[in-house]
């Protein structure tokens, strides 16, 4: 998989949970847009599509990356398809292969009803 920056045709945007200070003495956790990534996001699979239809239902895609793209378990991808949809990806685990040509990112995409 040489060269898989031209495959990279997506920009996702890297959330991350941080902690911060609350102005009280204690601490509250949000998240942060912490980086920018290009990314080739895969098609479910046909089982998966089915479950999509579903109201509020989780699939799972490869997401492939940079091989030091600041992504880790954990992370939120947010991005739009290629139809403009809003999309938010849950970020599991992220792996190389032993040759690190790219990341691999294997991600949870949870869609909730149109409108609600």
């Amino acid at each position: 998989m040489k060269g898989i920056g031209r495959r990279l045709n997506r920009t996702l945007a890297v959330w991350r949970e941080t902690t911060v200070d609350d102005g009280a003495g204690g601490q509250e956790t949000t998240l942060a847009q912490v980086a920018t990534v290009r990314g080739k996001v895969d098609q479910p699979s046909p089982t998966e599509r089915l479950m999509a239809q579903q109201s509020s239902s989780n699939h799972s895609h490869n997401i492939y990356l940079q091989p030091r793209a600041n992504v880790r378990r954990g992370d939120e991808l947010r991005g739009t398809d290629a139809l403009g949809n809003d999309q938010r990806f849950r970020v599991l685990s992220v792996v190389q292969p032993s040759t690190p040509v790219y990341s691999k990112a294997f991600v949870e995409l949870t869609q909730s009803q149109p409108g609600g």
